[in-house]
């Protein structure tokens, strides 16, 4: 009996030590945030990517707008949210009339027992970028102000604040002192961001911020591949700042962003990092791996709280970027724009990962019930006699659908000039749900039922219309991340 009553207090240590164990990982999951971008061109339901985030254990989650079919589906769900409004109504929100009505129908509504857990409001999306030319520097400021107010006067001010996700580019090191401790706003719009600042401050709400490692190695051929990740070590040349040694950029842009503030007066305001990620197609270093090593990396330090050097051992809130891969955003910054998806566009896992940061890595829990269309592609009609239209229906395809995984460095750029086709014949042909003439192209392409995917390169079978038949819109303006993310990053190695 003894050895049974040692066996059971063993047995029962053991519970206790993985009880405890499993509330650590679902504690640092809760710290994490992802953004759920829908600029596609067929959509998984809102009640299933929610599903999703659920059964991942994902309780924050940042949008572009406030579709009421979006947040009507994390009703009741205790997921915390970031709403928007993109920068298109910002112009609209600096009459405080309209600040109201919008806090009214897109925040007050859902603000009931078993409603949206909505934390914060974000006013516009990386409205000063310089690509923008200032178009929004003049009502941006002002929205935010009414935004915040109609918060307050609706009694939810002290739960829910108004900030603005602001572009990497926002401040800077001078060239003539490139470190993170120089850190300054950028000079056309210092004061702005000065004044700004100071509301954040005075209504106790976050700074919030986009960086983009990846956008360093991207635009800079001579930039060392290690310093975009965590994990560089021995191999990384280290910035040196009045001591204080940085080994990868992500620490180096949020202590200059540090800098920036400090120099505003309000050093210890708190930071959100609105964004950060790694796309897995569209350029030679937008692959699973690269984005496996950032995410593990990155996840593993958040897990252990291990800060920065100027804010060590500090809590960082961040939302990943992002849930799903997008076939319709903008692609001017660059291809990778369609793939920041740790999933794909059908909430299928591209590759494994431990969102606890305990480097456990496994396939994500994929999304459920997702209807697609048939397992029908099309590709080129080799027996064609209009080859010589060739390279026009490629062009005319892929001007509406999505080729750019056919790009150089990308998973489809190794194909012959067939294989070119026939990608871009079944964007199209999906992108149209199947239709019969979309596979047509002159003659030069047919519809198959053998799937024509590579052991690189896949060939889509879309989604289903009755799960996609939820708008089919452009992207639409000032809703795409970072249009010239060139300027986002520090010149700390130039």
């Amino acid at each position: 009996m003894a050895n049974l009553a040692a066996l059971r207090r063993w047995l029962c240590f053991l519970a206790a030590m993985a009880a405890a164990a499993s509330w650590s990982g679902v504690s640092r999951v809760e710290a994490l945030g992802m953004n759920w971008g829908t600029q596609a061109t067929h959509r998984l339901p809102p009640k299933i990517v929610v599903q999703m985030l659920r059964d991942n254990g994902i309780k924050k989650v940042k949008l572009f707008d406030a579709d009421q079919d979006t947040l009507s589906a994390l009703a009741a769900t205790g997921i915390e949210v970031m709403v928007a409004i993109p920068n298109v109504l910002l112009d609209r929100m600096t009459d405080y009339d309209t600040a109201k009505e919008w806090v009214r129908r897109n925040v007050s509504r859902y603000n009931f027992d078993g409603g949206v857990t909505i934390k914060y409001v974000a006013v516009g999306n990386e409205p000063f970028l310089s690509s923008y030319n200032g178009t929004f520097d003049k009502v941006t400021f002002p929205a935010l102000q009414n935004i915040q107010n109609a918060l307050d006067e609706a009694g939810l001010g002290d739960t829910i604040k108004a900030t603005v996700p602001l572009n990497a580019d926002v401040y800077m090191s001078p060239n003539d002192k490139p470190v993170p401790s120089a850190g300054r706003w950028r000079a056309d719009i210092a004061d702005l961001m000065t004044q700004m600042v100071q509301f954040l401050s005075n209504h106790s709400a976050p700074f919030t911020v986009n960086i983009y490692p990846f956008i360093s190695l991207y635009l800079n051929d001579n930039f060392p591949v290690d310093f975009a990740f965590f994990d560089g070590g021995a191999t990384v040349t280290p910035v040196v700042d009045n001591g204080v040694t940085y080994t990868n950029v992500f620490d180096a842009n949020f202590d200059t962003l540090v800098a920036a503030l400090k120099g505003s007066g309000h050093g210890d305001l708190p930071i959100i990092v609105g964004e950060v990620g790694w796309p897995t197609d569209g350029d030679k270093h937008a692959t699973n791996a690269y984005a496996q090593r950032f995410y593990s990396g990155l996840l593993r330090r958040l897990a252990a709280n291990t800060g920065t050097p100027v804010r060590p051992n500090q809590y960082i809130e961040v939302y990943m970027f992002g849930l799903l891969d997008e076939d319709i955003k903008s692609v001017a910054p660059g291809n990778f724009e369609r793939h920041w998806g740790i999933l794909r566009y059908d909430g299928q896992p591209k590759y494994p990962m431990d969102l606890t940061g305990q480097g456990q890595n496994t396939m994500l829990v994929p999304a459920q019930s997702v209807e697609y269309l048939p397992k029908t592609w099309c590709v080129i009609n080799t027996n064609s006699q209009n080859m010589d239209k060739l390279a026009d229906n490629i062009n005319f395809a892929c001007t509406y659908a999505d080729c750019t995984a056919l790009g150089y460095g990308s998973s489809c750029g190794g194909m012959d000039s067939n294989g070119n086709a026939s990608y871009a014949f079944n964007a199209f042909f999906q992108m149209k749900d199947q239709s019969d003439q979309s596979c047509d192209f002159q003659g030069l392409a047919v519809p198959t039922q053998t799937d024509p995917s590579t052991q690189t390169c896949n060939f889509t079978i879309q989604i289903a219309t009755t799960s996609a038949g939820y708008g089919r819109l452009a992207a639409p303006l000032g809703v795409v991340a970072a249009a010239v993310l060139f300027l986002a990053q520090l010149t700390l190695l130039h």
